[in-house]
């Protein structure tokens, strides 16, 4: 699609979006609070608090005492468990942050945005748990996530080497200062690119009669978290978790939108991101399938 094709579809989208709020505003209203109602009592306070205390650790110079206890390269390790625990985006964050710094050059940034995306952990142990409603399943879909970006990492950083480039700052309040308003910003650019995916699969549903499969994949296309919570309709948990899955790995269009406008600013290419989606979804679904045939008495 070229970029004259994108523009006009993004016109037309934007002024379908400004005619419906015109006619049917209490429809549109409705569905930017409740959204925002879970991005701020869900998203919010984890997101700003772990990339904030990320942002300062960096700045302390917390790889390089790393790298004092192990002698390698720390910055693909600290990337790693990061990552994990905030959720995505802040994979696309700290990899920014990271080239920024010095302590990765742009050859292993490319390399490290294809490991760095994972969902939050409570995500997929409490909500993804409650549609599910099996311990056992929700926790190999996050056990699977983990092994197949971890396999990506050890293939992608063997051959890294330690960069002694990186700026160490021990300046705390303007650590604090520098990492609050790059919280913020980075939040506030997830926030509206969300809610305006969300807004378009909330209108093709409303007005498109969409049924079980294809109800399904247009809520996970647009907004992920939409996706995961209409896999409650099917009644197979094996195909909830594939569903999720694909929703969680691949990532819905407003993920990919958000991590694009994160690097947009840097040289590190978007195309790792997608090919490395692509292999984390592959490998965490035979990893998850091996956790099904463990239990093949309870799931066959």
């Amino acid at each position: 699609m070229n970029k004259t094709c994108k523009s006009i579809l993004i016109l037309v989208t934007l002024i379908i979006l400004l005619f419906l709020y015109l006619f049917n505003s209490n429809f549109i209203i409705d569905c930017i609070l409740q959204y925002s109602y879970l991005f701020i009592t869900k998203v919010f306070p984890a997101s700003f608090l772990f990339i904030t205390i990320s942002s300062i650790l960096l700045d302390f110079g917390i790889i390089k005492y790393i790298e004092k206890i192990i002698h390698i390269n720390s910055s693909n390790i600290y990337l790693f468990f990061s990552s994990m625990i905030s959720g995505f985006p802040s994979g696309s964050i700290y990899t920014k942050k990271l080239l920024e710094d010095g302590y990765i050059d742009i050859n292993m940034a490319n390399k490290y945005i294809m490991f760095s995306h994972f969902p939050n952990p409570l995500f997929v142990l409490g909500s993804v748990n409650t549609i599910i409603n099996d311990s056992y399943l929700s926790f190999s879909i996050l056990i699977s996530i983990i092994i197949s970006n971890f396999i990506i990492m050890l293939f992608v950083s063997k051959k890294n080497i330690i960069s002694n480039n990186y700026i160490i700052d021990n300046n705390f309040s303007k650590s604090l200062l520098n990492a609050i308003n790059n919280s913020f910003n980075s939040i506030i650019t997830i926030y509206g690119i969300s809610i305006f995916f969300y807004l378009i699969s909330c209108i093709i549903t409303k007005y498109i009669n969409l049924y079980g499969y294809s109800y399904i994949f247009t809520n996970g296309l647009f907004d992920l978290t939409s996706g995961v919570f209409s896999t409650s309709i099917i009644s197979s948990n094996i195909i909830k978790c594939l569903f999720i899955i694909l929703f969680i790995c691949f990532g819905s269009i407003s993920i990919h939108i958000q991590t694009s406008s994160i690097l947009s600013n840097t040289k590190i290419r978007y195309k790792y991101f997608f090919i490395g989606r692509i292999i984390s979804l592959i490998i965490t679904i035979i990893i998850f399938y091996m956790f099904i045939v463990i239990k093949k008495d309870l799931y066959f």
